[in-house]
């Protein structure tokens, strides 16, 4: 019986130092985290983005890294039948890019949610 002890224990420790390094690698993998660097939120950039439109609505925001731009908010607003695509820098606050979408290039996107 005292064999059995140690051998569950040791078995358990392994189980729990594996899911611990699994949950640890997970984290530094995933691009969630990455928005803990922007100096503004979600909802201030949503609230910027809302702005530079008059009258829109974001159906969808996300940070992300552009090309141009750096890190940026794209948010995808909807105003008087159009939709656009507006990006907000994340530390800064103001609109760098703004364009009519006329074509939903974010498909993939739909269709990973």
């Amino acid at each position: 019986m005292r064999i059995r002890i140690p051998v569950i224990a040791a078995a358990a420790a392994v189980v729990f130092t594996g899911v611990a390094v699994v949950s640890v690698r997970a984290a530094t993998e995933n691009d969630a985290f990455a928005v803990e660097q922007a100096q503004i939120s979600l909802a201030q950039a949503v609230s910027a983005a809302e702005r530079h439109i008059p009258g829109s609505k974001a159906s969808r925001a996300e940070y992300e890294s552009s090309r141009d731009h750096g890190r940026v908010f794209d948010v995808e607003l909807v105003a008087h039948g159009k939709a656009y695509d507006v990006q907000v820098d994340a530390n800064k606050g103001v609109v760098v890019a703004s364009a009519e979408d006329r074509i939903d290039r974010d498909a993939d996107h739909d269709a990973r949610d």
